[in-house]
């Protein structure tokens, strides 16, 4: 089970911080896009193997990532131009960090590719589910707020603690991980669905 289903508990820490942006009159999609342009950094920042700021714009993009939709709610100004927004925005954001990843050299492409591969199937067929008429499916091992956890976590071991371990470092250990659970995940939500539609 992913984090993404403890989102409703987190409220109690975004709610003091929602109140604040509303007073100043920030918007739901001011967060979403502020969300992508950390994520682009982030992957900037990775490509020039400045991990600390790769993992501050990680953090950041989560913070505002989780923001948008609170606000949202609060607002009740919750649309489905602001989903498809979100969403659109969530999937470059996912682009932008794992390919700065391994498109800086500090892992293999291949594994950077297998990583994002399952990423992006895991995230499409969780969004396919509502296209085909059974709603929205987040299951599965790995969510988009695990991977963002485990982005910043890892990258700090890998600051602290930097090894290889059979020729991959903390990093390249977690892609192959986001890789392996990521088509798990595809296919549990793809398993899902079909059993759900005729």
């Amino acid at each position: 089970m992913t984090l993404d289903q403890y989102r409703s508990h987190a409220k109690i820490y975004f709610d003091p911080l929602v109140a604040i942006a509303i007073r100043l009159r920030l918007t739901p999609n001011f967060f979403t896009i502020a969300a992508l342009v950390a994520s682009a950094l982030a992957g900037v920042f990775f490509f020039q193997k400045q991990e600390l700021w790769g993992i501050i714009a990680v953090a950041f993009n989560a913070f505002c990532d989780g923001m948008d939709g609170a606000v949202a709610r609060e607002m009740k100004t919750q649309s489905r131009r602001g989903d498809f927004l979100d969403h659109a925005v969530d999937r470059y954001a996912d682009i932008f960090i794992i390919t700065g990843i391994f498109a800086g050299g500090l892992v293999a492409w291949q594994i950077g590719v297998f990583a994002l591969t399952g990423v992006l199937m895991a995230s499409y067929l969780g969004t396919q589910a509502q296209a085909v008429g059974v709603g929205r499916y987040y299951g599965g091992i790995l969510g988009r707020a695990d991977r963002l956890v485990m982005i910043m976590v890892v990258g700090i071991i890998d600051l602290l603690m930097p090894m290889s371990f059979y020729g991959l470092s903390w990093l390249g250990w977690m892609l192959v991980l986001f890789g392996i659970f990521g088509h798990i995940t595809a296919f549990q939500r793809f398993a899902y669905v079909w059993a759900k539609v005729e």
